[in-house]
């Protein structure tokens, strides 16, 4: 199936949410572009179209539960999940590690399809993949609405994105945005958690 890049691409755009400015991200990295997905994902209908793009990718692959890390997979798991047909859960963070609370649970040999917003280096996405071989379920593939890497980050095992970006990201110390004094703005959930 062909992925309409340049549709999703335009979605993104006329729903703001291509964001320009300097933002910490989540995996720490500093970048001057920022995807805030929940501006699409609040219309339930193109949650519900760009889902059904993603589980399509995924439909011969035997899945049988979506899960997505807290916040921005969640939307993703349950629609992926409706598309497939299957059970759809979610990884919250308990500290520094992602668990699974609220009854979910993972069968052993069960086969897993993760899903994320957006990936940049993929830690958030390891630490789930780890979550799934700790309860001994087999990780199929990662499906992601936008892949910010560029198609470089490894998670090793087979990704597929709807949409695939190159956009820099700096360490905090080599950050060209820094160094002019543009203020830095921390619009991720996870930073927005931790300011409570």
């Amino acid at each position: 199936m062909e992925i309409p890049e340049k549709e999703i691409f335009k979605v993104f755009m006329e729903k703001g949410a291509l964001l320009k400015g300097h933002f910490l991200l989540s995996s720490g990295l500093h970048s001057d572009t920022y995807l805030q997905c929940a501006l699409v994902l609040q219309f339930p209908s193109l949650a519900e179209r760009l889902s059904r793009y993603l589980g399509d990718l995924f439909r011969g692959e035997k899945i049988e539960v979506v899960i997505g890390p807290a916040l921005g997979g969640i939307i993703l798991a349950y629609e992926v999940a409706r598309v497939l047909g299957v059970r759809g859960i979610f990884a919250e963070r308990v500290g520094e590690n992602f668990t699974l609370r609220r009854g979910f649970s993972i069968k052993e040999r069960e086969r897993v399809l993760v899903v994320e917003d957006v990936i940049t280096t993929g830690g958030s996405l390891k630490e789930v993949i780890k979550l799934v071989h700790d309860y001994k379920g087999v990780v199929i593939g990662i499906g992601c609405l936008v892949d910010r890497s560029g198609g470089k980050a490894d998670l090793g095992v087979p990704k597929k994105a709807l949409l695939t970006l190159n956009i820099k990201n700096f360490h905090p110390e080599d950050c060209p945005l820094c160094k002019k004094g543009i203020p830095l703005e921390k619009p991720g959930s996870r930073y927005l958690t931790a300011q409570k």
